[in-house]
């Protein structure tokens, strides 16, 4: 049987004629991974952009808005800030999990590669899985509503639940926007915010050290007093808490997602990473303190999502409180630009890959020089997913639905590079394993606690609520996170189910992978229909 070699620049688009510009690399054979070029002209990034990276994705509304629901869910003041430990340390391990996996395959894409790289079978299996997670969840959602509650509390206005969407969809759009039609200046406004996220955070510290020397504009809480009463030992309340802190740690990952764009990447993120975390670590661990210093209990319960406008108004006063609120409105901002800006490029990175159908759509810098349509698709999504669930839920829900495909993912990757570490015999040795020779490496010990902290993490939230009033849901099931997050990774298995399975049987074409020399200087993988004729 003869073969016909025929590109595509979609999965689902019609074949056409290899290019010369084409080197064919197959799966079955040589492996695609090995052959990847970049233009040294590309490499933006310094050691300070790579620790911003990290930085600005991690302080976002995490610290400002979950403190009060991991208060409520842990039941005490100690098991609270224990749990903002472990959240740490599970965070730090990830971290160095990601660490050796970006020093080793040091190039764009993050966990694409990483997955690609050990789940070789069956084929592209791993690239339509990651595709779903990639494509269908809305990061930026959560941060966009917590804009529009602090900037309502901010103008004294009540919330309800279409101003506080209304205003979380300006600053979406807004975000969507800037980084659209003029990528400059929204690189600029992202580090100028990055500064402003860090200036917050040093005032609340100062603050309550302050307020631990009693001044304060109401009475001293003495929630030290007796830090562990109260304390629950639900599963559910744990593990609520626990997706909590490690949403205000999303994105120790980041500079893994731009590691082409890098200057000397296996260095600068060997220190840029451990920074970050280690100096976001002690400021998310001073900043509790600060709170439980200067809000008493019942207020911590009550205050929601506005924690920290609530620690402003004990400490300063109530215009304080007002204005402070407007720039913790401006760091949520701050972080749906970081956000917005990496997601939409993890788009167009499917889309230069060809997995995606239209792909050069999504894959173009036309018209302005950014990837408008992978923006586009990120904004679209998160305002579904902002728009749709209830008053009260939208928050927690896209928190949970966001952080639960994450551990689902983690455990993945994770288990991987535990495989590739496991002293097996040869014939139960990944094909890769001789290969896997990286600048860093996590020990053992630091990434099996991240397997089975994220094993916990996907199997404790379907552990019910010990009474209804535990939910931390008004108005829905607690268990609809998990359902939805499964649902969107089972879309992308669905989607290579009919891409790579149902669409070569019935054009009686087999899908392989191509690397593309572009003309900017970059490779790119391509996928390509080898047809056989009878």
């Amino acid at each position: 049987m003869a073969e016909k070699h025929t590109t595509m620049a979609s999965p689902l688009s019609s074949p056409r004629r290899v290019s010369k510009d084409v080197t064919e690399s197959h799966l079955d054979g040589d492996d695609t991974s090995d052959v990847y070029i970049t233009s040294e002209s590309r490499k933006q990034i310094g050691l300070t952009s790579a620790c911003f990276l990290i930085f600005n994705r991690m302080v976002g509304t995490g610290i400002f808005a979950t403190p009060s629901s991991i208060f409520a869910s842990s039941g005490s003041v100690g098991l609270a800030l224990f749990i903002w430990v472990i959240g740490m340390l599970i965070a730090a391990s990830g971290m160095m999990v990601y660490l050796e996996w970006g020093t080793g395959l040091p190039r764009n894409g993050g966990e694409k590669n990483y997955l690609e790289f050990f789940y070789r079978r069956p084929k592209f299996l791993a690239t339509g899985f990651y595709t779903g997670y990639v494509v269908l969840l809305g990061w930026a959602g959560s941060n966009s509503v917590i804009f529009g509650e602090y900037i309502l509390n901010a103008a004294q206005v009540e919330v309800n639940r279409w101003n506080q969407r209304g205003v979380g969809l300006a600053c979406i759009t807004a975000a969507f926007l800037i980084h659209g039609l003029a990528l400059k200046w929204g690189l600029r406004l992202q580090n100028v915010l990055g500064v402003i996220k860090l200036i917050i955070l040093l005032i609340i510290i100062f603050s309550g050290f302050a307020a631990l020397g009693g001044h304060l504009k109401v009475d001293k809480p003495h929630n030290f007093d007796d830090a562990f009463k109260g304390t629950t030992g639900s599963a559910y309340g744990i593990v609520t808490a626990l997706y909590n802190v490690i949403w205000s740690y999303i994105g120790y990952s980041n500079a893994n997602y731009a590691m082409s764009e890098m200057r000397n990447p296996v260095r600068n993120l060997k220190i840029a990473a451990p920074l970050a975390i280690l100096i976001v670590g002690i400021l998310y661990m001073l900043a509790n303190i600060a709170y439980f210093a200067a809000v008493p209990r019942e207020e911590i319960l009550s205050s929601g999502r506005i924690l920290a406008a609530s620690f402003f108004r004990n400490v300063f006063g109530p215009k304080a409180e007002r204005a402070l609120s407007v720039f913790v409105a401006l760091s949520a901002f701050g972080n749906v630009l970081s956000v917005i800006f990496s997601q939409g490029r993890l788009v167009q990175e499917l889309g230069r890959e060809g997995i995606l159908p239209f792909s050069r759509l999504w894959a173009s810098n036309k018209p302005f020089n950014a990837p408008f349509a992978g923006l586009f698709e990120h904004w679209l999504v998160s305002v579904i997913i902002m728009l749709a669930p209830p008053p009260g839920d939208a928050y927690n829900f896209i928190l949970n639905l966001i952080s639960y495909p994450l551990s689902i993912v983690n455990i993945f990757v994770s288990f991987g590079l535990l495989y590739l570490h496991l002293p097996l015999p040869v014939r139960f040795r990944h094909s890769q394993a001789a290969n896997w020779r990286p600048p860093v490496r996590a020990t053992l010990p630091v990434i099996v606690f991240f397997f089975l902290s994220n094993i916990y993490l996907a199997v404790a939230p379907y552990v019910p609520p010990p009474t209804p009033a535990d939910n931390q849901y008004k108005s829905l099931p607690y268990y609809l996170h998990c359902v939805v997050g499964l649902g969107i990774l089972a879309a992308g298995g669905v989607y290579w189910v009919i891409w790579a399975k149902l669409l070569p049987w019935i054009g009686k074409y087999e899908l392989r992978r191509a690397v593309v020399q572009e003309a900017d200087g970059w490779s790119r993988n391509a996928f390509t229909h080898v047809r056989k004729e009878q």
